[in-house]
């Protein structure tokens, strides 16, 4: 078995720039699967191919213990941390370390668990370097839930240097320059997402808040309907345009978004945000 990625914020809130950009910890409830992706793009990195090769003959049960360690931790993030620390203190290695992160991430240790991942690199370099780019990501992905996008952003501008032009890189990056505040940087990162790949549902929701952000609400209207025509549920972008419905008066379509999106996805960064919206028309309505 390989080690997979985890796409970490994606897991624990969905990409958005609520509330000014700044992310909401712990807004949103964890799903049961390990491997998410952003809004339902895929973000899956399979890595444990040059890992295996290096390891001896008992790789396979080195793969078999390591799912079991994930699936212990899914269960119970406490036990599962105890398992992997034990396991790493008797030769675990990469994969039981990388469990153990896993498990801090899961009990909201997001600052250890990021220190953790980057202390993973260097053993990652020996081992298999192909492993590299995916755990700054996945460390920067922990920045970000523990409210670090400074850190976060330094880390992918290091991958990005390594893989120039992915789109999933340069979509963590624009959460992160979106948390700094500069919503400019944060569009241009997701220009260049939408130039290598004009369906991207969720650079489109992005991008449509970044734009509202930057003073065009127009660009971020057409944003958000061509997200809406992809996809017609997705809670980011029926938020933009509730937001961008409200700021221009049209207060009855704007509730009907905004309660859209607490239908679709009530547990969300995004239906936390469309109830604030709504409270503002409530509190303006009396």
């Amino acid at each position: 078995m390989s080690l997979q990625y985890w796409h970490l914020a994606s897991r624990h809130r969905m990409p958005c720039f609520c509330h000014d950009g700044r992310p909401l910890s712990g807004a949103m409830t964890m799903p049961a699967k390990i491997v998410s992706a952003i809004l339902g793009a895929s973000a899956l990195f399979t890595l444990g191919a040059g890992f295996a090769a290096a390891q001896q003959p008992s790789r396979v049960l080195e793969g078999a213990a390591y799912e079991d360690c994930l699936a212990l931790m899914r269960k119970n993030p406490e036990e599962g941390f105890a398992q992997a620390q034990l396991w790493q203190a008797t030769g675990g290695g990469l994969p039981a370390a990388h469990c153990a992160a896993l498990a801090l991430v899961e009990m909201k240790h997001y600052g250890d668990a990021a220190d953790r991942i980057e202390q993973l690199l260097p053993l990652a370099e020996k081992q298999a370097p192909h492993l590299t780019v995916a755990l700054l990501d996945q460390a920067a992905n922990a920045w970000l839930l523990a409210e670090q996008p400074q850190r976060a952003k330094q880390l992918l501008d290091i991958a990005l240097k390594a893989v120039p032009d992915t789109p999933d890189l340069l979509i963590d990056r624009a959460m992160s320059l979106a948390a700094l505040g500069d919503y400019q940087a944060a569009r241009t990162d997701l220009d260049r997402v939408l130039g290598l790949d004009p369906t991207r549902e969720d650079a489109l929701a992005l991008r449509a808040s970044a734009r509202r952000q930057t003073g065009d609400p127009k660009g971020a209207l057409e944003d958000a309907e061509t997200a809406l025509a992809l996809n017609p549920r997705l809670p980011e972008a029926l938020l933009e345009r509730g937001i961008l419905r409200f700021e221009a008066g049209d207060r009855k379509a704007a509730r009907a978004d905004l309660i859209q999106v607490r239908l679709i996805a009530p547990d969300s960064a995004a239906a936390i945000s469309a109830g604030l919206y709504i409270e503002k028309m409530d509190v303006r309505a009396d």
